[in-house]
């Protein structure tokens, strides 16, 4: 389990940094008529957030790990 840890570091931060990201958006700016596809509930950004987290999270991960 740890060397999947370290392995996957950057995109286990990216997904976590993007669910707080996701939150903290629709918590600041949300939708005010609550029509709004992702900003509507909490749950719909926070997994917007992470989803997206994790992918640029895995981008730079995948950088780092062809580098050593």
């Amino acid at each position: 389990m740890k060397k999947y840890a370290k392995k996957y570091l950057l995109t286990i931060i990216g997904v976590c940094a993007g669910a707080l990201a996701g939150y903290l958006y629709w918590k600041i700016v949300g939708c005010n008529s609550g029509t709004c596809a992702i900003t509507a509930e909490p749950v719909n950004s926070t997994i917007y957030g992470s989803v997206m987290g994790g992918l640029l999270g895995s981008i730079f991960g995948d950088s780092r790990r062809k580098a050593v």
